[in-house]
């Protein structure tokens, strides 16, 4: 088991991670007749495909010997109404790292191949943006 989901009442649950015992809280959006309180489920989906980007993205650079701390992912949600689904994530990376042409080209590849990206249905627009410093 990977984790164990509780319903608070109000449109709320409280994920365990199994492993860690990390918890987290989500919440129904408030255009969702939620309190958006919290991460809706919808947006731990978005915030997945940053995560994973970025992280996969990291995994390459330790195998380069290369250092990406400090970098950052923005990720912005954009919800279809009828039917209710996510329509497009858009992700900007920003990268602390220095790197050349070669570099670059790798990581972008690496970080479009993330197991999460590649899990999304099709419909869902994946707009990704990776900035890297002059």
């Amino acid at each position: 088991m990977t984790s164990k989901i509780t319903y608070l009442g109000e449109l709320r649950t409280s994920s365990i991670h199994i492993g860690s015992g990390t918890e987290i809280l989500s919440d129904a959006p408030k255009d969702n007749r939620g309190k958006g309180e919290a991460f809706s489920p919808t947006d731990t989906v978005a915030n997945a495909l940053g995560s994973c980007m970025i992280s996969i993205m990291g995994i390459k650079a330790m195998d380069m010997g290369l250092d990406m701390k400090g970098s950052t992912v923005e990720v912005t949600k954009v919800m279809q109404a009828e039917p209710r689904k996510i329509a497009k994530i858009g992700i900007v990376v920003n990268m602390t790292l220095q790197a050349d042409e070669k570099t670059r080209t790798i990581m972008e590849r690496v970080a479009m191949t993330c197991p999460v990206s590649l899990s999304l249905h099709p419909d869902i627009e994946q707009d990704v943006v990776i900035n890297w410093p002059s």
